[in-house]
């Protein structure tokens, strides 16, 4: 490994399209890597993959590591990886980790390491209430009221997904570039489809965050993070901040939170 910078801490988040890694050196995010989330996944070809963006980021071996996985299949095979990394048993969010955020879910376990990382980090950037929208295979709208409490959110199919359920579902509609066209009203066939799936992404979730805003009884800072965070926040009519690394600084904070003394 490289010698550039001390690893305190590697967080590892494995979402259903994209596994991102996180370099943590005293509480600071120092570097990431990102490579598209296999089906399929032994324990060595994960640690490889762990390695690998270590070397790339020029950094020795962690002290420690925290997983985030919303895919089950490949849970245990990153912990075992992780724990081979780093000589001791990484932390994993879920049931048993302390996470310091009070959960008004009616059924906590079933909320993904992924969302619970996000209002983590962001009641800590942003304070209370404040809303994220996390773009990825899902967009996941998760809500933090005003006592610091994850209220809950919305799950919806994201952008790519509906792009791929449209062309799939209707023979003669071609696969298209995620990128807003020039008009709402389009004059061929992709330009259509770039619309009702690129606008119209952007305006449900200005209409999902108007209705959020709506329950809570107040306005609340908006945070986006995820695949195409910048492009979506120049689309939508709600002002927000883009928060690239947002679920990776969630994930240092649970883990200061559990962390062995």
């Amino acid at each position: 490994m490289g010698e550039g910078v001390n690893c305190d801490l590697l967080a590892v988040d494995v979402g259903n399209t994209v596994t991102k890694f996180g370099v943590f050196a005293e509480g600071e995010l120092v570097g990431t890597w990102e490579v598209a989330t296999a089906d399929r996944l032994t324990a060595d070809e994960a640690w490889a993959q762990a390695a690998r963006a270590l070397d790339m980021l020029d950094t020795p071996d962690p002290a420690s590591a925290i997983l985030s996985c919303v895919v089950p299949s490949l849970g245990d095979v990153w912990r075992s990886a992780l724990g081979k990394l780093c000589g001791v048993r990484p932390y994993v969010v879920g049931p048993g980790l302390k996470t310091g955020i009070r959960m008004r879910y009616d059924d906590p376990s079933e909320v993904g390491s992924d969302r619970v990382a996000d209002a983590v980090a962001a009641r800590e950037a942003y304070g209370s209430p404040v809303v994220v929208v996390d773009l990825g295979t899902t967009t996941n709208i998760e809500v933090v009221d005003e006592s610091g409490a994850f209220a809950g959110g919305i799950i919806a199919p994201g952008v790519a997904l509906g792009a791929r359920s449209l062309t799939a579902a209707a023979a003669r509609l071609p696969m298209i570039e995620l990128r807003a066209p020039e008009r709402v009203i389009g004059r061929s066939t992709r330009a259509a489809m770039q619309s009702g799936v690129v606008l119209g992404e952007a305006a449900r979730i200005d209409g999902l965050l108007d209705a959020v805003m709506g329950e809570l009884g107040c306005e609340a800072p908006v945070v986006l993070t995820g695949d195409g965070a910048l492009q979506v926040s120049a689309l939508i009519a709600h002002d927000a901040t883009v928060d690239e690394a947002l679920t990776l600084r969630g994930l240092w904070h649970i883990w200061r939170a559990n962390r062995r003394t």
